[in-house]
């Protein structure tokens, strides 16, 4: 939409300003349910403080272990070194966060990703290869051409189609560029 005047600029930046202050004021209370669900169901005795401080102790543990992608080998070192740590976790708590990490380590590295992604990624293509057959030229009758549909998006979100046709010189062309990708990918990979 195209505005016209700064009255309707203003307008719309306070609409969208109210808007989020709608949206951040629901994400707020839905954090402060499930906590409270989350107390009640794992440590109902503990006062709403103790178990605030300790779901954020663990998160910020499962935060370092998330970012850096542990194995089980530093995964192991981490915890070990939080117990031995004033002020650190228990055996049983390491042994908690260890298992959850290998039961959701995958899924927890996909989602990171995910959610690092700032633009479309591909998620898939199809091609066939078409004979033209009415064109205005007669000689460009029966030429073989490509027809590469590609589906853009980003997980969770409505995906956008992109169909190309390339005749045989852009197909060589394009996969001489992907070369040139794939030798530059390659060597930025490779380690000395």
């Amino acid at each position: 939409m195209v505005y016209t005047n700064k009255t309707e600029i203003q307008t719309s930046g306070e609409e969208r300003s109210r808007k989020k202050g709608c949206v951040d004021s629901s994400h707020f209370h839905a954090i402060i349910l499930l906590e409270e669900l989350l107390r009640a169901q794992l440590y109902p005795e503990a006062p709403p403080e103790e178990f605030r401080a300790l779901r954020a102790k663990m998160g910020g543990l499962l935060q370092s272990i998330a970012s850096a992608d542990m194995d089980l080998n530093q995964l192991e070192a981490f915890l070990t070194a939080q117990t031995k740590k004033q002020g650190g976790i228990t055996s049983d708590q390491a042994a908690v966060i260890a298992k959850f990490w290998k039961s959701h380590r995958t899924q927890i590295h996909e989602s990171l990703i995910n959610q690092s992604r700032w633009d479309n990624v591909l998620k898939n293509m199809n091609w066939r290869v078409d004979l033209k057959s009415q064109l205005r030229h007669i000689d460009q009758i029966n030429t073989p051409v490509a027809i590469v549909e590609m589906e853009l998006g980003k997980n969770g979100q409505e995906s956008e189609f992109l169909c190309l046709e390339f005749d045989e010189a852009k197909v060589s062309q394009m996969l001489k560029k992907l070369s040139e990708i794939e030798e530059s990918m390659t060597s930025l990979t490779q380690t000395p």
